[in-house]
């Protein structure tokens, strides 16, 4: 089966969405590569024992998996939440 990759709903958000979760892990304390700002996930990974490698990660649990990937997206989702009070208080 061939790896989807996951895809915004209006493409053009890509960019937004890079800039979005770059900001968010530096504020956590992440080093963000600007030219590569999924490789955030691999010092995550690393951060909370999950093996995870460039490349192929079928071996990966699904707990692993959303060790790694709630970490980021849960903080992007927090960061949204705050910046929709922030703005609705305005």
């Amino acid at each position: 089966m061939a790896r989807r990759k996951r895809r915004p709903l209006v493409p053009e958000s890509r960019g937004a969405l890079d800039q979005l979760k770059n900001q968010v892990m530096k504020n956590k304390g992440y080093e963000i590569d600007q030219e590569n700002p999924d490789d955030v996930k691999y010092e995550v990974a690393n951060e909370v024992g999950v093996p995870l490698h460039k490349g192929y990660n079928g071996s990966l649990t699904s707990e692993e998996a959303g060790k790694v990937g709630g970490e980021i997206g849960g903080n992007m989702v927090k960061e949204l939440v705050r910046m929709a009070q922030e703005q609705m208080r305005k």
